[in-house]
């Protein structure tokens, strides 16, 4: 099989965003994708606790193929990354870093996305296959940690994951994140739980707005 992971990766890096769904209801997916569409993100990772998952995955994948790049989160083990993938996932997200899943994706053309969080840990996972890092949680280091990161180690691709909000996702890009990973700040709970999906819309206008500020 051809290896698609570098287009997948670049195609990521184009996004810009990695939306973390968690939703208390599969049927949600949907609506919830297309809200986020309409405000510009459209990297999508789902994760293991929405129900469904892997059905979800293969609905919204099929749903919004044109527009929508569909991974998994929160994966642990090399089976729940196989089914995903056969589901439709593009990339697999995990919260640790395990070379065992890097080796399997990879074989397949899907790029692992590892969670990490000390230099060597970062640069093991590097060398064990990763293109693209979590830096996890992200909160506990800064948007500083990047930068000095970055400074003797330019040639990874980092995503922060935990501390990243609507108003300063571009400034966490300036230190040098390749893309960022954003949950519940973007995800408004109870806007999910009343289905007022046009709330996720406003607040991804406002998420990718923040980022074209920055880096334009």
């Amino acid at each position: 099989m051809s290896n698609l992971t570098p287009t997948i990766v670049q195609d990521i890096k184009k996004r810009a965003v990695l939306a973390v769904v968690r939703l208390p209801e599969s049927a949600d997916a949907a609506p919830v994708t297309e809200a986020l569409l309409q405000g510009g993100v459209s990297a999508i990772e789902i994760t293991l606790s929405t129900p469904n998952t892997y059905e979800v995955i293969e609905e919204i994948s099929s749903k919004f193929a044109d527009d929508a790049l569909v991974g998994i989160g929160s994966v642990t083990n090399i089976d729940q990354a196989e089914q995903a993938i056969k589901a439709g996932a593009k990339y697999v997200v995990c919260p640790v870093f395990k070379p065992e899943i890097i080796a399997f994706t990879k074989e397949l053309g899907v790029p692992t996305v590892p969670g990490c969080f000390t230099p060597t840990e970062i640069q093991t996972a590097y060398e064990a296959g990763a293109e693209v890092i979590k830096v996890f949680p992200a909160d506990r280091l800064g948007m500083s940690y990047f930068k000095s990161i970055k400074a003797p180690l330019p040639h990874l691709n980092l995503i922060p994951t935990g501390g990243v909000s609507l108003i300063n996702a571009g400034e966490w890009i300036q230190k040098g994140a390749f893309a960022v990973g954003i949950g519940s700040a973007l995800m408004d709970k109870t806007a999910i739980e009343t289905k007022n999906f046009n709330i996720l819309t406003d607040n991804a206008k406002i998420l990718m707005d923040n980022i074209r500020q920055a880096t334009s």
